[in-house]
């Protein structure tokens, strides 16, 4: 059963695959009718260009390519004009051959342009912890990349609407920082004007709870089916609850209340996410066989475990008391958003949330003891990403709290008592736009480094594919 307020959501994930367009222009004649030229910042960084017309299956083609130097740079662009105020879908095929880093090396950017060629503002205001009121410039829109077929082609594909100032786009296909032999191909391309999408209205809670009550599993979980009840009556779609719940104030060890997952409590909290139709995520503490792990769960509207995370970094005093560390940084697709989750300790790294977000995590649920609050703004700032924390630290003693952060890393809603929720309405689509960088999430693929030579193979193996 799904939920009246999950309904916008797959409203919008049907709307993104059948839409209907009022223009479209295929890249059917890319020497006339799109008028591409190649052009390079610097003529010594000059790689190789070539339109190439019908080339095989895809049709025509624009290709760059690198001699035996490494570094090359430049691009194939072309302005398409655009009604203010519209949706437009952007798509290309892509086909790397030789790249090391294509995330980085075969970026699209797309620029809003007045008539005469100029930048124009955004219509929104901008959003922000610092620098947020008026109207920032409309800097380079960067789509993402897509799923890749056996041939090695990339759909880069996403909706947007141009400013009211806007006349035209300029479209840039990007060759950077190219390996020497390294080949880069463009086909398929297309904008389309769409529909206003459907928008994902999501209302994310977090209770405030130290359960104090009792000594066994079962009388810490019972503790907070009242809470849950309230944020369900409030329309919350997803519900965090704190970390290690049957653990806090029990007396025992943590290898005392480890339960299996599914097990007791996974059970317990599941029939209570499936009679309020809501998603919980619970912090709890996982035996299997002989390990024992600190987790957070994902329980769905239907009553079933959606997935686990196991926490990766635990402070001295888990390590003491004989807790395993997870390996793995896994987001779960849901009806209302992709979701990840980080525990307590997590908060203090950045490489956790990061690869999260990486892994696509649209919100972070975080179950969390105590942490410094300026570094839960920051995961959700550094990474523009919803994250839902839920804390056992009073409001007053100005450390963790139980909050709903921004993806600037603002607080949207702090609960301030025991036994109250922290709650906001989220606009999962609704793009934030910062003074000078404009959508920085859709920039952290293209922009973050490369910290590990294992990220280069998988690029080369999972996205360059070609003869």
């Amino acid at each position: 059963m799904v939920s009246g307020r999950m309904k916008p959501c797959l409203i919008y994930v049907f709307a993104s695959c059948f839409v209907v367009s009022s223009c479209c222009y295929p890249l059917s004649a890319i020497g006339e009718e799109w008028n591409w030229n190649f052009e390079s910042p610097r003529e010594e960084v000059r790689p190789h260009s070539a339109r190439l017309e019908n080339a095989d299956e895809q049709g025509d083609i624009l290709e760059i390519s690198a001699d035996e130097r490494s570094g090359l740079m430049g691009q194939w662009v072309t302005q398409r004009p655009v009604k203010p105020g519209h949706y437009y879908r952007f798509r290309v095929l892509r086909q790397g051959h030789g790249l090391s880093n294509v995330r980085r090396a075969a970026p699209v950017r797309l620029l809003w342009q007045d008539a005469s060629g100029e930048s124009v503002l955004r219509d929104e205001e901008a959003r922000g912890t610092y620098r947020p009121s008026g109207r920032p410039t409309a800097y380079p829109e960067f789509p993402a990349d897509g799923e890749t077929n056996q041939d090695g082609w990339t759909e880069i594909s996403e909706v947007y609407r141009a400013p009211s100032d806007a006349r035209q786009l300029r479209i840039e296909l990007c060759f950077r920082w190219g390996d020497p032999h390294s080949r880069l191909r463009w086909s398929g391309i297309e904008l389309q004007e769409v529909p206003k999408p459907t928008q994902r209205i999501v209302r994310l809670a977090a209770i405030h709870l130290q359960p104090q009550q009792g000594t066994t599993p079962r009388e810490k979980c019972e503790q907070f089916a009242p809470l849950i009840a309230e944020a369900a009556q409030r329309q919350a779609d997803l519900v965090v609850l704190p970390e290690t719940l049957t653990y806090y104030a029990s007396g025992r060890s943590y290898a005392e209340v480890a339960e299996p997952v599914p097990g007791p409590s996974t059970d317990y909290f599941a029939q209570l996410a499936q009679k309020h139709q809501l998603h919980l995520v619970v912090g709890l503490l996982e035996r299997d066989e002989h390990l024992v792990y600190n987790v957070a769960v994902l329980l769905g509207p239907n009553g079933e475990i959606v997935g686990k995370y196991r926490k990766t970094c635990l402070p001295r005093g888990e390590i003491e008391g004989g807790i395993t560390p997870g390996e793995s940084y896994p987001v779960y697709e849901t009806a209302i958003a992709k979701i990840g989750m980080m525990v307590c300790y997590d908060g203090f790294f950045p490489e956790v949330a990061r690869e999260l977000t990486k892994n696509g995590a649209e919100i972070i649920a975080f179950p969390v003891w105590g942490c410094n609050p300026v570094l839960s703004a920051a995961r959700a700032a550094e990474n523009h990403v919803f994250v839902v924390s839920s804390t056992y630290t009073d409001a007053s003693a100005d450390w963790m709290v139980t909050a709903i952060y921004d993806r600037d890393g603002s607080i949207l809603d702090q609960a301030r008592e025991w036994g109250s929720l922290a709650m906001a309405e989220v606009n999962l689509d609704e793009p934030m736009y910062w003074h000078s960088l404009g959508n920085f999430r859709a920039q952290i693929e293209r922009h973050r480094p490369v910290v590990s030579s294992s990220e280069s193979t998988k690029s080369s193996s999972s996205s360059n594919a070609g003869p």
